[in-house]
């Protein structure tokens, strides 16, 4: 059922409008939403190139379980406007126009978004662990699949090559005999130009980063400290102490060993703790004041992150002299 929130449509995954040709899937965005429509083109065994066309009336968020046996890497080219992800633990993804981001997943819960009369395209391609192996190794395709959840690998200009050969892509004719084995000639051009630099260099370098990279990772922290109820999104975050998402997170890696939202996390969680300890502050209180709109997932949160319950905390301090 389609809700709206915060000056958003929201609408599941399954509520698209399916159609099979062949084996090719396309699933089409109610017309009462806007226009739009997202193709799923089988290339290979293991490899799937999704071409998307969105330009949603209002400000759209298409909510979807990604649920993978095996782990995936995402190659999206970000063709026209703007699109993000943002999963269920608050991590997010933005793609934007003349960009190309690689990422991976091995299962997740979240929301694409669109914004409202932008008109946006992209193409994806979408391969499994298996699929890299096959031409990469197995050594260099594990790499990849370190941690749960997504992991954003690498964002950069779409260089000239993938960028010719995605809008080839495009404009396709749909009719075309040898249409299959001209976009996977395509696909495997893009795929090519994208990702030859992960390999340039088999040993992983550090980064080497000046004093001015330091001063902008102690901004961000800042930031994150100050505003730690209300923060700004990866991409907010970025855009203020000027730098890109991708350096950032590479920046908190170096300097704090962990990134943004892993330290936004541990900010909210100290804060939470030393709240309840000192004060007869009721949970949903301590919630509200770190920035948590439900009681209920803070309480998740902070069991996870300390290994026992906010109730427990509380009683404690009650339980005292």
């Amino acid at each position: 059922m389609t809700k709206k929130t915060a000056g958003r449509w929201r609408i599941k995954n399954e509520e698209l409008q399916s159609q099979l040709q062949g084996n090719c899937l396309t699933e089409y965005l109610p017309s009462d939403m806007g226009k739009g429509h997202s193709t799923l083109f089988p290339l290979d065994q293991d490899l799937n190139y999704i071409e998307t066309h969105y330009q949603p009336s209002q400000d759209l968020a298409i909510l979807t379980r990604m649920d993978q046996h095996t782990p995936r890497l995402v190659v999206t080219l970000g063709i026209q406007g703007q699109s993000r992800f943002i999963d269920a633990q608050g991590r997010e993804i933005t793609f934007n126009e003349g960009y190309t981001s690689i990422s991976a997943f091995s299962s997740s819960i979240g929301e694409r978004q669109y914004q409202a009369n932008n008109p946006m395209a992209q193409v994806r391609f979408s391969m499994s662990k298996s699929w890299l192996s096959r031409y990469f190794g197995e050594n260099t395709a594990t790499r990849f699949f370190n941690t749960n959840g997504i992991n954003l690998i690498s964002y950069k200009p779409i260089s000239n090559a993938a960028l010719i050969a995605a809008r080839q892509l495009l404009n396709c004719d749909p009719d075309n005999p040898v249409k299959h084995v001209f976009m996977h000639g395509q696909a495997m051009s893009i795929l090519a130009a994208e990702m030859g630099h992960l390999w340039q260099d088999n040993q992983k370098i550090s980064p080497v980063f000046a004093q001015k990279d330091k001063a902008i990772a102690q901004a961000a922290r800042s930031i994150l400290l100050n505003e730690y109820k209300n923060p700004p999104s990866v991409a907010e975050l970025s855009k203020r102490v000027g730098t890109n998402q991708f350096k950032l997170k590479q920046l908190f890696h170096h300097f704090f060993n962990t990134t943004p939202y892993g330290l936004l996390l541990e900010i909210r969680m100290k804060t939470a703790y030393q709240l309840l300890e000192s004060s007869r502050c009721q949970i949903d209180v301590a919630a509200a004041h770190v920035g948590y709109n439900h009681a209920s997932n803070f309480s998740t949160a902070f069991s996870k992150y300390f290994g026992i319950s906010p109730g427990s905390i509380a009683k404690n301090h009650t339980s005292k002299p």
